[in-house]
């Protein structure tokens, strides 16, 4: 199965980002239930493996923290996103999670942890006029800054591939302390 670990955000901030979304001039939306940041990517993994995965997330104790969304930016050149801030807790749980998932013995990518929640999909080709009107959206948005989210746990997905993009499954949720 294909998973990955997320902190969900949430009801009253995704309908911020998703009024966000509606005001692109173009490109595929994450639907609203999508709306997460990554914490750690883990590729296929057996059933075997998700159950030693949700025994290790379900010991790690964390403490809760706020995130501030703002800074639009594209990754890749093919996607649109928010850039995220959490602070050391943040980092911290990160890197703790890698931690435990390294202690049982999964290899993770080596890439650099950027915060983001990922808004929507560009194409990869665009136009002038596209270009023109996506330039004059991120001038316009630039000023969004959402402050203040508050995180209370992080969650255990499954992705699977669809038509409109993956679908995701929440499998466990694991709180996070005061």
């Amino acid at each position: 199965m294909r998973c990955f670990i997320a902190l969900p955000l949430p009801d009253s901030d995704i309908a911020v980002l998703e009024a966000l979304q509606n005001r692109l001039p173009f490109g595929r939306h994450v639907p609203a239930e999508n709306l997460h940041l990554t914490l750690a990517f883990l590729d296929e993994q057996p059933m075997e493996t998700l159950e030693e995965i949700h025994e290790t997330l379900e010991s790690l104790r964390a403490t809760r923290f706020s995130l501030t969304l703002n800074g639009l930016d594209g990754y890749g050149g093919q996607s649109l996103a928010i850039n995220a801030e959490g602070g050391p807790a943040l980092l911290e749980l990160h890197k703790r999670i890698r931690s435990r998932l390294h202690g049982i013995g999964l290899q993770l990518d080596r890439r650099r942890f950027r915060p983001h929640v990922t808004l929507a999909q560009l194409p990869a080709q665009t136009n002038s006029d596209q270009q023109d009107r996506l330039a004059k959206f991120l001038l316009r948005e630039s000023s969004l800054k959402m402050t203040d989210i508050p995180i209370h746990s992080f969650a255990l997905y499954s992705s699977r591939p669809h038509i409109t993009g993956a679908e995701h499954d929440e499998l466990c949720r694991y709180p996070l302390t005061h």
